[in-house]
């Protein structure tokens, strides 16, 4: 199949700490990735390789099978959708202002009109919301401005680096269904940092458990749950009671 994204052997330090050692990882187009493990794993770090906001000391990252450490960064980015925990809302622009970032920055004569669809898409019509400003919103709801920002431009891959951890819990299931329904209508391709083993298993097509700044494993959640390859893998899916 296609790779959408993939990750050759990266190795990237801060300071005495090795975050990723020598990591692989492939990910198909249309397919969705989830990266679980515990704080200090490596998996913040290998999201934010893909979009080069993170630059690894060796190995390789391409995009659409093209390496990206020639890429302008700012031009990478822009081709990415990227969503973080707090949404990062600008907050004295209104809601279709911020959900029209990315392609006006891309330069889109169509900026506005693709910011009203994408909000469409997250269940925030524009001439209901359009005109709020970010502190008027609950926190489902300013995180699903920053998905439809991450979606106007019609990127073909997201990057998610733990896009519900902030919510309340009934927000967040709400959320998280909302999002696997509306990834699958779109076939994007989907890498999303999670520490919620459920809402991995929920999301993504596979799930790769990091420890430590490699994958202990890569497999289907079903794959996961009934063969854990190592003692890592076994006690972190017992303790999220997924086993």
């Amino acid at each position: 199949m296609e790779q959408a994204l993939e990750a050759r052997d990266l190795v990237k330090r801060y300071g005495d700490v090795l975050a990723l050692d020598s990591v692989s990882l492939a990910v198909a187009a249309g397919e969705r990735v989830a990266l679980v493990g515990e704080s200090g794993s490596g998996k913040t770090t290998l999201l934010r390789s893909f979009n080069r906001m993170v630059e690894p000391e060796a190995g390789e990252v391409l995009i659409d099978g093209a390496p990206v450490a020639s890429r302008d960064p700012v031009v990478v980015r822009r081709s990415i959708g990227y969503v973080q925990q707090e949404g990062g809302l600008l907050p004295h622009w209104s809601v279709l202002r911020n959900a029209s970032l990315v392609p006006w920055l891309r330069g889109s004569a169509e900026a506005e009109e693709q910011a009203v669809r994408a909000l469409g898409l997250v269940g925030l019509p524009a001439e209901e919301f359009g005109s709020r400003w970010p502190r008027e919103l609950s926190g489902g709801q300013r995180q699903r401005v920053a998905l439809a920002r991450a979606l106007a431009s019609e990127p073909r891959v997201i990057l998610l680096d733990e896009p519900f951890g902030a919510l309340d819990a009934i927000s967040r299931a709400e959320l998280r269904r909302a999002f696997a329904e509306l990834v699958r209508a779109l076939s994007v391709t989907v890498l999303l940092v999670t520490h919620d083993i459920e809402e991995a298993f929920m999301l993504a097509d596979r799930v790769a458990v990091m420890k430590d700044g490699h994958i202990e494993q890569v497999a289907q959640p079903d794959a996961l749950r009934s063969s854990p390859d190592t003692p890592y893998v076994r006690d972190l899916l017992e303790k999220a009671g997924a086993r």
